[in-house]
């Protein structure tokens, strides 16, 4: 494995497994899931304008100077919402692997699923992808740990029996990209659920050039692939 791949699966599972900054206690945990939550809601009901900061503190029963330090901007707080909604998708989608016969297959079918899932909350989604876009270099931090998170389901997708290669880790920030602009594209009114169906899908097959084959057949949890549920 280049030294690339070892450092960029190193940052994925960094930044699956281990907090970024100190751990909370469990009091700031339980403010700031309370905060997230807000978050969520008020984004679902009205998108990224709806999301005020002195409405988020208010719901989430914080001080306003409390938020700002947990999150200095609606920006900052809108990215940790999709890190947020993104680490639940990864729980979910390793309780319920992929079925797919294949690491394309799997990826595409992984991806399809997480985009149903911001599907049936076009107003959230549509708040954490204006995040993402207006976030400057001060939010780097928080947009990088969003897109490790997608690596890391890619990658449990794919179910590789050995750490990713240089050329397989290429092909994974292409499919990120792809998919990005797929949800806004979906979200902007200028693609079909169809037409996002069919880039994801031909994107994936990206994979199959990588040389990753049906290796890492038991799929994102490990499980044998006769075991896995069907999605």
């Amino acid at each position: 494995m280049t030294a690339e791949a070892k450092a960029v699966t190193s940052a994925v599972t960094s930044a699956v497994t281990t907090p970024a900054s100190p751990p909370l206690t469990e009091r700031q945990e339980a403010r700031r899931r309370r905060i997230l939550h807000a978050s969520a809601q008020l984004a679902s009901k009205g998108g990224f304008d709806a999301v005020q900061m002195r409405e988020v503190a208010e719901s989430s029963s914080v001080a306003l100077g409390t938020l700002y330090r947990y999150f200095p901007s609606k920006v900052h707080l809108l990215v940790a919402t999709m890190q947020d909604q993104l680490q639940h998708m990864h729980g979910t989608l390793r309780k319920r692997p992929p079925a797919g016969d294949d690491p394309a297959a799997r990826v595409a079918e992984t991806l399809m699923r997480a985009f149903r899932a911001l599907q049936r909350e076009p107003h959230l989604a549509d708040a954490m992808v204006r995040a993402l876009t207006f976030a400057d270099r001060s939010v780097s931090p928080e947009v990088d740990t969003v897109s490790r998170l997608t690596t890391a389901i890619i990658l449990d997708a794919m179910g590789l029996d050995a750490p990713p290669t240089a050329e397989q880790l290429s092909a994974v920030r292409v499919i990120e990209h792809t998919w990005h602009s797929a949800l806004i594209t979906w979200l902007s009114g200028r693609a079909s659920i169809a037409q996002v169906k069919i880039d994801i899908e031909t994107v994936c097959r990206l994979i199959d050039l990588t040389g990753a084959g049906a290796s890492g057949s038991a799929g994102a949890a490990g499980r044998p692939a006769g075991a896995r549920e069907k999605a």
